[in-house]
């Protein structure tokens, strides 16, 4: 069964999202996150994704008082990314109640530095993020491009120890318009025994179940919810 991952996406503490990494998209959906996570752990979610979209942009951790919260006041499982560009950041993340961590930017940008956080915490506690334009790494909030090939990426880092990754295909981030299926497929196909979390694009209960008959082992969305296209009810035939 594809392990259902739902997102919280924070902006000044309250929970947003945002179309294709475009700031300006901004839409706010609920001033107060924690009810939301609360709602996600009523309907028998175990896992949480939340992101730090003032932290990605400003280049270090900002809403960890909004993850305090969550992980303290539920039960979830949360992986926290958005920002996280120093050993310090890192250590906030977890005291803060993350059990996991999201780094992207600093893969590209700072490999030794995110080397050395695989090796202090383990590979179970770090996940690569690997947000994709056309097949190439974007990174820091989506806002910068690089030369680096999507596949060649996380082998690298697997030869490495990281068995988590969260694959984002931008252009579909927001969209409403259905998963980059055959890019995760790709992905799979290079690498059978990774940990593949798909990322953007979901719009409805199809989208997922298609994703789970590409044998996608887990998927994080968020606005198909926040939108009403897929009830947390509907969501229970995953999670029960």
């Amino acid at each position: 069964m594809i392990e259902i991952i739902p997102a919280i996406d924070i902006i000044g503490g309250k929970c947003v999202r945002l179309s294709q990494g475009d700031y300006d998209s901004k839409k706010i959906y609920n001033e107060k996150p924690l009810e939301v996570a609360r709602e996600f752990e009523d309907h028998g979610i175990k896992r949480l994704h939340v992101v730090d979209l003032d932290g990605a942009k400003a280049g270090h951790i900002i809403n960890y008082k909004t993850l305090e919260a969550i992980a303290g006041k539920t039960n979830l499982i949360v992986d926290f990314g958005g920002g996280l560009k120093t050993s310090d950041d890192l250590r906030i993340a977890f005291e803060s109640g993350a059990q996991m961590v999201t780094g992207g930017s600093i893969a590209v940008k700072k490999p030794e530095e995110f080397e050395s956080w695989i090796t202090r915490y383990g590979a179970e506690k770090i996940i690569l993020g690997a947000d994709a334009k056309e097949g190439m790494i974007a990174v820091t909030g989506w806002l910068e491009e690089t030369k680096e090939e999507l596949i060649p990426f996380i082998q690298n880092y697997y030869n490495k120890g990281i068995r988590k990754v969260i694959c984002t295909d931008i252009s579909r981030d927001g969209m409403l318009q259905g998963p980059a299926t055959d890019l995760y497929r790709d992905i799979m196909q290079a690498l059978p025994d990774l940990y593949l979390i798909a990322s953007g694009g979901v719009s409805n209960l199809g989208d997922i179940e298609q994703l789970q008959e590409a044998n996608i082992p887990a998927v994080i969305f968020g606005k198909a919810i926040y939108e009403g296209r897929i009830s947390l009810k509907e969501l229970e035939k995953f999670v029960g």
